[in-house]
């Protein structure tokens, strides 16, 4: 019975298991965590410094903090951008902690923004490298807007949700980002 009951969790919405969740279902809070911890603990080790251990103890906070406010959630909201406001909540508090995050915004913020095409001509797996080094190297805030949006598929509004910030200063730090992704993806051409 108990693996029947597994089964029809898996294809209930994100939503229905959260409403679930809110009522009290441990099996429904434990399938948003299948489906969540790997995207979640992947999106840490990109942004907290590829530490693994650290990585896992966000995730662990993340759910834990969900789990804790489960009868708090909004019925109808998306689970998806929840759980990511929470975990861009965590990484904000830990650059918070390193007194980095307010002075890197506010240089960014007052930078013009440039609208430069590049072409960048490179294989495949050169390319997959380079932009992989490139982004380790961008500045937190920049590299978890673009992660939030490229990698994890969540849509401007989204990540101007989870972020706290207008959906046009999140459309300007993309176009930054790609920016500053081409003019170093062309050095890195010119150098080879």
């Amino acid at each position: 019975m108990k693996l029947f009951h597994l089964k029809s969790l898996r294809h209930q919405t994100d939503e229905q298991l959260m409403a679930q969740a809110a009522a009290g279902s441990d099996t429904a809070f434990e399938e948003l965590y299948r489906r969540y911890a790997r995207r979640l603990k992947g999106f840490f080790f990109m942004q907290l410094g590829g530490d693994e251990e650290l990585a896992a103890d966000a995730t662990h906070d993340v759910f834990l903090r969900a789990y804790e406010a489960r009868s708090r959630y909004r019925e109808g909201s998306n689970v998806s951008t929840w759980l990511f406001t929470i975990a861009y909540n965590i990484c904000k508090n830990h650059y918070r902690s390193n007194a980095y995050e307010a002075e890197l915004l506010a240089s960014l913020d007052a930078e013009p923004v440039s609208d430069q095409q590049i072409e960048v001509e490179m294989d495949a797996a050169t390319l997959d490298a380079a932009l992989e080094q490139v982004l380790a190297e961008l500045p937190p805030p920049l590299h978890q807007i673009f992660s939030l949006h490229y990698q994890e598929e969540l849509t401007v509004p989204q990540v101007a949700e989870i972020v706290g910030i207008p959906e046009g200063t999140v459309k300007s730090r993309l176009h930054k980002t790609m920016n500053i992704i081409r003019e170093r993806l062309k050095v890195k051409e010119l150098k080879s």
